[in-house]
């Protein structure tokens, strides 16, 4: 071979970076437009001072996180609006406009340097759209919006509208394609329940990703009685805390309408358990340790107790923070519309959803050892979870019970955000937004999905060779179950060149393996070893 296997590489990556100093950004001027919707905590947020003016974020940020969040982010629910209202009287909470709606849902702290991954959102896939040929502000869009709401706010809803009419017009009246993440997904379906005209008049597909169609039971019961961390690992000390959170989110119309939809007809249905310490009838003034299980309707109960004397403090004063049955009140008008939600005919739905990863289901508080004596203590224990397939956060029964009448539905390995940036995902966009030529790589007909999963090269001197290896492995994703039963097969090459003058006596050989997995994927792996005289 006259160039080893690492040389041709090197050569073809700085081949294309040559090219790309030379050239402008690749622009398609006839792709249709696209919208992105982000789900809970998936939007920057900014407090506006009324009286100077002044925007600052609120969230994400690094420095003074936790205290400005407690300032300017707790809010009080208004049964009489349905809106979540700030505390603090003398700001209100905005959503930046920035690039076409974009930098309020790519990088949610721009200003961290390391660690910035925990705070991607859309980012990759903007990044990987703007590769395709879209362009911010003609083709490319954001919609970020103050995830404190109700998915039904008025308010909110009024927006969205206003942003499917500046897409459409800004992109010379073409139609639109929404792709939504997670709690977006409720957003985008209640606006379609309760503006089908404007949604029929401006959107050609909808792509939900990891939607909690039906919910995400264990996730949110945790939330509301102990609360949420955005970013896992180190970098949540520099953001919210934990406890931060929890008192705001009690107050968030959105985290109620993401509990377990309690009329769904559950394949196994997810429950509240705890070990509790009951008085035993013996008259002796014995207890014995039971334990109990509550449905979604019958948790409620445990919930108004544990929080009964939920109190923050904020600027000096005590404020209780309960259970808030109003927002109950308004959470199940919420489920009624989502439920009734119809797709417009000329619409066309495709549900994109996690699988693979243990999804907590129920959860369990307290065991036989150290029961829970007092509801009231509830929200200091540590929950275990029994878990279901899922994304991590979404299980795959809630994900796939959209209710409409979809062109796909298709499962990708993948944890909840993660997904956003997995190539699985990108290749199926490609496919469904009709960007560039046909993917040779994508068959439409079983809808399976070819990528590189690891890459890996190594080179190395001994006695008098070098030596240069390939590791390069890919997975096979199909709906057609039959495609992963057969056997392991296994197929090599091997070619050599003498050498000359000019280039050194150089072999290689490589192997093909592949592996059928289960639901009908393929691993596929191939390992390559190249060996030249060394000159």
């Amino acid at each position: 071979m006259s160039l080893l296997l690492e040389e041709i590489i090197r050569s073809v990556e700085a081949l294309l970076k040559l090219r790309n100093r030379n050239q402008e950004p690749y622009v398609d001027p006839n792709l249709d437009p696209v919208l992105l919707v982000p789900g809970i905590a998936g939007s920057i947020l900014n407090a506006v001072d009324h009286e100077s003016g002044k925007e600052e974020r609120v969230w994400v940020r690094i420095f003074g996180a936790d205290h400005e969040f407690r300032t300017k982010m707790w809010s009080r629910f208004d049964p009489s609006t349905g809106k979540t209202i700030s505390l603090d009287p003398k700001t209100s909470i905005v959503v930046p406009q920035d690039r076409a709606g974009l930098h309020a849902i790519d990088v949610l702290d721009p200003d961290m340097i390391v660690g910035r991954e925990s705070v991607f959102y859309f980012h990759e896939m903007i990044v990987e759209m703007l590769g395709w040929g879209f362009e911010e502000g003609k083709t490319l869009f954001g919609f970020g919006y103050d995830f404190r709401q109700s998915n039904r706010l008025q308010e909110t809803l009024d927006q969205f509208a206003k942003k499917l009419e500046t897409v459409y017009k800004a992109s010379g009246e073409k139609k639109i394609n929404v792709i939504s993440h997670s709690m977006g997904g409720l957003l985008v379906k209640c606006f379609m329940g309760l503006h089908s005209d404007i949604f029929e008049k401006y959107v050609k597909n909808w792509i939900a990703i990891a939607a909690p169609f039906r919910g995400a039971p264990g996730y949110i019961t945790s939330t509301l009685l102990n609360g949420m961390s955005f970013v896992n690992g180190w970098e949540q000390n520099f953001f919210v805390s934990k406890w931060s959170m929890h008192q705001l989110l009690i107050e968030c119309p959105s985290i109620y309408e993401l509990m377990c939809c309690p009329y769904f007809k559950w394949e196994i249905p997810p429950v509240l358990e705890l070990w509790r310490e009951k008085q035993s009838n013996d008259g002796v003034g014995s207890s014995d340790v039971v334990l109990e299980s509550y449905r979604s309707l019958e948790s409620l109960e445990v919930f108004t107790k544990s929080l009964s004397n939920n109190t923050a403090d904020y600027c000096g004063e005590s404020i209780d923070l309960p259970f808030n049955w109003k927002i109950m009140e308004w959470t199940h008008k919420t489920k009624k519309v989502l439920a009734s939600a119809k797709l417009p005919s000329q619409v066309k739905f495709y549900n994109i959803y996690g699988t693979t990863l243990e999804t907590p289901h129920s959860v369990c508080y307290g065991n036989e050892k150290m029961p829970v004596k007092d509801l009231t203590n509830l929200r200091y224990f540590q929950p275990t979870y029994i878990c279901v397939d899922g994304d991590g956060t979404v299980p795959v029964e809630s994900a796939m019970a959209d209710g409409l009448e979809a062109v796909a539905r298709v499962g990708v390995p993948g944890e909840h955000r993660g997904i956003l940036n997995d190539h699985r995902v990108f290749r199926m966009l490609k496919k469904w937004l009709n960007v560039g030529e046909p993917d040779p790589f994508y068959n439409p007909i079983n809808d399976y999905v070819i990528l590189p999963t690891t890459f890996e090269m190594k080179k190395y001197h001994e006695n008098g060779l070098e030596v240069a290896s390939v590791k390069e492995s890919w997975d096979i994703m199909s709906d057609d179950n039959n495609i992963g039963t057969a056997g392991s097969t296994m197929s090599s090459i091997s070619v050599s060149e003498p050498g000359n003058d000019q280039n050194p006596q150089a072999e290689a050989r490589a192997t093909l393996t592949v592996q059928p997995q289960n639901d009908g994927r393929q691993h596929v792996e191939l390992n390559a070893v190249s060996v030249s005289v060394d000159a």
